[in-house]
């Protein structure tokens, strides 16, 4: 693996400096032009109080997916109680924000979807580790409206992992999305520094219960590469996947989306997203989308319609 990435020298700088912050290479870049779909989305989205992770958490593919117009609607707030280094949605806890439930939520996401005549709907949130439930009603209860109001439509949910609470992913699985999404993020070394409120084994065991819940839903999960992992932990964490019957992977370059985020460890080489595609796929995965700029949701609509036809989505 070695050979294949772009280090960044000084990344760990001591004394407390941070290194100056180093170019992108060209295969991480992403063209910034529609900025007339992505004002016009913006403003439909604030009317209806609605958020989407590829605002709040800087996805670089924002640009391209608001004029393709697809976005991944945020639900249950737009403050996540969880500290994970990787990742700029806003942070708090319940004793210094306002995070009230809106119960008009579930309506308006089927509303904006509807607007948007989206035929895939992609629902994630932030954490709600300070509701009993996880927030897992609500998001069941959007899930919901949006099959009523788009009974065409296929709806893919990207969840927490409600603190290992099974009885809160049946109640998501409940309302029938048609794709289950639960994140690694990175290797279990790296847990402590990137993810410090969640456990591997807690996610994977999380997938596998999706599975086994129901079956008919495709199983999806991804990491970021770049954070420190390892060539031997990359191929790990897709056996893992696998073992949990997991169907999709995806695996994306991590970019350091603001300064108090995690610094970048190292560039990875297109060539090696492809090593890594082709290794999954012998392990009987259904689809692995692998490349700098993928995302978990990251044309979700084409990685779920190819998954099934066994092609592979449209290169980032």
């Amino acid at each position: 693996m070695h050979d294949t990435l772009v280090q960044i020298e000084g990344a760990g700088a001591r004394g407390g400096v941070r290194p100056p912050a180093p170019r992108l290479p060209a295969w991480a870049r992403k063209g910034r032009t529609h900025y007339q779909s992505l004002h016009r989305l913006k403003a439909d989205l604030r009317r209806l109080h609605l958020h989407t992770v590829c605002e709040s958490a800087r996805c670089p593919n924002i640009h391209e997916c608001f004029h393709r117009g697809a976005a991944t609607f945020m639900i249950l707030g737009n403050r996540c109680t969880r500290g994970c280094g990787f990742c700029a949605v806003p942070k708090g806890q319940p004793e210094k924000h306002d995070m009230r439930l809106d119960p008009a939520e579930p309506a308006n996401v089927a509303r904006m979807a509807g607007a948007m005549r989206l035929r895939y709907v992609v629902i994630t949130s932030v954490n709600r580790d300070d509701l009993p439930d996880g927030g897992s009603r609500h998001f069941a209860e959007t899930v919901r409206a949006v099959r009523e109001s788009l009974p065409q439509a296929r709806v893919e949910v990207l969840t927490p992992d409600f603190q290992g609470d099974l009885a809160a992913v049946a109640r998501v699985l409940d309302a029938g999305p048609h794709v289950f999404n639960h994140n690694l993020e990175t290797a279990p070394r790296l847990y402590r520094r990137v993810r410090p409120q969640a456990d591997y084994r807690q996610s994977l065991a999380v997938l596998a219960f999706a599975k086994q819940y129901r079956p008919q839903a495709l199983t999806k999960s991804g990491f970021m590469v770049g954070l420190g992992e390892t060539g031997e932990e990359v191929e790990a964490m897709l056996r893992d996947l696998r073992e949990a019957r997991v169907d999709v992977a995806t695996i994306g370059q991590y970019l350091q989306p603001a300064r108090r985020n995690l610094p970048v460890a190292a560039y990875i080489e297109p060539a090696q997203f492809d090593a890594w595609r082709d290794y999954g796929l012998a392990l009987g995965f259904q689809m692995i989308f692998s490349g700098p700029l993928v995302r978990s949701s990251y044309m979700a609509d084409l990685v779920h319609e190819q998954a099934h036809a066994g092609a592979d989505p449209a290169p980032c």
